[in-house]
């Protein structure tokens, strides 16, 4: 295994996974929750005139278009990542995220326009979906792959901390221009300003990533990062079984995920009108559940394995998917609070051990393209039309609690994929070969590994 580096240094990469992935998700997350408010009568005007749900709808599905290209920025970017490093990699996703972000906020309205004003969205929502296809596999290595055997688990909770801390940033962002400019002024001009803060935070978060670049921790991640990939062809003709079992493990968690994010805002102004501070200070605080059980499900993963906290997570998940819709339609501000807190619990345990069990389903010359395209295709089947769905469900049957079947449903699916085979915890990262014999994650090579991490 490579040296352990010190507390320092492991403070310095940990920093620079959380924070720089906190901003790159609260570029993606403003996108969302505006999609839910405000972009449907203002980028598909004439639809929303004569079909305000259909104008709705369509608002959602451009949440959905730009994770079709999470696929390509995984691959563009694990290979670019073998050859101008990592740290490289990961300050261009977030400098192209910003830029696409903020350009969302100079964009002009259909009434200004025309038919070229949802053109434009949608092809800067396609550079939003390439960059966060790019971001996600390089943050989680930087931190896992650091972390001692026995504390992967929580060391790969921090890049996925990064998540509800964005969302809670872009939350509180519209909660204060909600309360500042009131609905008509956001709704006219002032929805711009959370896209154009995004420009603060790329200079932000670029200046901590930078900082990493003389780190040893980072100089020797570099160098791995030679061995770490390999040419597509490879990952597909050895290890495909690996990222579709990846890739179906996730789509239950980034299916709830992306309710709580994009359709619950909606859902709770637009059909229970509750008043927009009330759902949106909900909603932030319920971010601020899921951090907390996101490190939980770090923190239990290195205590009882990454496969029973995932399965903990999306059995309690299937539980509590269809009574949740009760609470929330009875239109209280209270009971909307506790059905989003307690359903940040299963998605904090089915996510906090993501980075490390991902990280030990593959060895290390096609760890950086496993981790990352399993994780786009996973975001694909779960979460791209997640908010979509929703909304044609309500439409269809008036029956919200049928998302919670649905929910169930992919639970089902994620359950048995992350169900199958042995947990992989306390593998030997550095294993290489494409040999099966010598892969980590063979039952010999877990027993022999998870020996070895016992030892240390």
């Amino acid at each position: 295994m490579t040296a352990r580096t010190g507390a320092r240094e492991d403070r310095k990469v940990l920093a620079a996974t959380l924070v720089g992935t906190a901003i790159e998700w609260y570029d993606y997350f403003i996108y969302a929750q505006a999609a839910g408010l405000v972009l449907g009568p203002l980028f598909f005007g004439p639809i929303a005139k004569d079909n305000p749900g259909l104008a709705q709808l369509l608002s959602f599905a451009t949440i959905g278009i730009s994770f079709l290209f999470r696929p390509l920025g995984a691959l563009v970017c694990g290979h670019l990542g073998d050859r101008i490093g990592r740290k490289a990699m990961l300050v261009l996703t977030l400098v192209l995220m910003g830029v696409s972000t903020a350009a969302i906020g100079l964009l002009p309205t259909y009434a200004q326009a025309g038919a070229v004003a949802p053109v434009l969205l949608i092809a800067l929502r396609v550079l939003q979906g390439f960059s966060a296809g790019g971001e996600w596999g390089g943050a989680a290595l930087m931190a896992v792959e650091h972390a001692p055997a026995k504390r992967r688990g929580f060391f790969g909770a921090f890049p996925q901390v990064g998540v509800p801390l964005g969302m809670i940033l872009a939350t509180l962002v519209l909660l204060l221009l909600d309360a500042v400019l009131g609905k008509e002024q956001f709704a006219a001009w002032g929805w711009r300003v959370p896209f154009l803060l995004s420009v603060v935070l790329i200079v932000v978060g670029s200046v901590i990533r930078r900082s990493v670049e003389e780190s040893p921790v980072f100089l020797r991640m570099h160098q791995r990062r030679r061995d770490s990939s390999a040419p597509l062809g490879r990952l597909f003709r050895h290890h495909s079984g690996a990222v579709l079992r990846a890739a179906l493990i996730f789509v239950a968690n980034n299916a709830a995920g992306y309710l709580l994010i994009a359709f619950f805002i909606s859902y709770g102004q637009k059909v229970l009108h509750l008043p927009a501070p009330q759902v949106l200070a909900t909603c932030t605080l319920a971010a601020a559940s899921w951090l907390v059980f996101t490190l939980l499900g770090g923190l239990l993963a290195d205590r009882i394995g990454r496969v029973r906290t995932f399965q903990l997570g999306y059995l309690l998940l299937a539980l509590w998917a269809v009574p949740m819709w009760f609470l929330i339609d009875s239109a209280s501000i209270a009971l909307f609070l506790v059905a989003a807190v307690v359903l940040t619990l299963p998605l904090g345990l089915s996510y906090g051990p993501q980075a490390a069990l991902y990280a030990e389903m593959f060895p290390a010359k096609v760890r950086y393209s496993g981790v990352s395209v399993g994780y786009a295709l996973g975001s694909i089947l779960g979460g791209a039309f997640a908010a979509t769905i929703a909304q044609w469900i309500i439409g269809s049957t008036g029956k919200s609690w049928l998302i919670g079947v649905y929910l169930i449903g992919l639970c089902v699916v994620s359950f048995a994929a992350v169900s199958h085979g042995r947990d992989p915890m306390g593998v030997d990262l550095d294993v290489a070969e494409d040999d099966p014999s010598s892969q980590s994650w063979t039952s010999a090579g877990v027993a022999r590994t998870a020996a070895t991490a016992g030892s240390r």
